[in-house]
């Protein structure tokens, strides 16, 4: 299993997940090269788990306000340290060095930026020039 999360606690002993197929239990896991190797309750032969190879599984999120969650991103407001409106988020996009967000204008902040947030606002500190073309 590809794990598209650092919360490697997805995947721990009893956790739920939900799939197209129903929802699927964790009855034991662990880190194999860049992948995981998860065991389903249920589903403990080789036959079984080969029924469920390209799954797409889904957890339930996360209450952990401390935590910036692409869902809370898009759709807010992003504001600079000094107040100015840069525009709404209207999504995050995924790259390696870090993921982007999108604004409603087409510009594109690194995550890395963002220095606060609160429901509906993001604010962020990029450095000068950043939106000079």
């Amino acid at each position: 299993m590809a794990l598209i999360t650092d919360r490697v606690e997805r995947v721990d002993p009893g956790t739920v997940l939900a799939s197209d197929v129903g929802d699927l239990t964790v009855a034991a896991s662990r880190p194999h090269q860049d992948r995981w190797i998860v065991t389903f309750a249920g589903h403990g032969t080789r036959e079984q788990a080969e029924a469920l190879r390209g799954q797409v599984l889904r957890a339930a999120a996360l209450d952990d306000p401390t935590e910036l969650w692409v869902h809370d991103m898009v759709g807010a407001e992003v504001l600079t340290t000094a107040g100015d409106r840069l525009g709404r988020c209207v999504a995050v996009v995924a790259n390696p060095a870090a993921d982007l967000i999108e604004l409603d204008g087409g510009a594109l902040i690194p995550v890395a930026f963002v220095v606060d947030h609160a429901p509906g606002t993001l604010t962020v500190d990029p450095p000068d020039g950043l939106f000079d073309l």
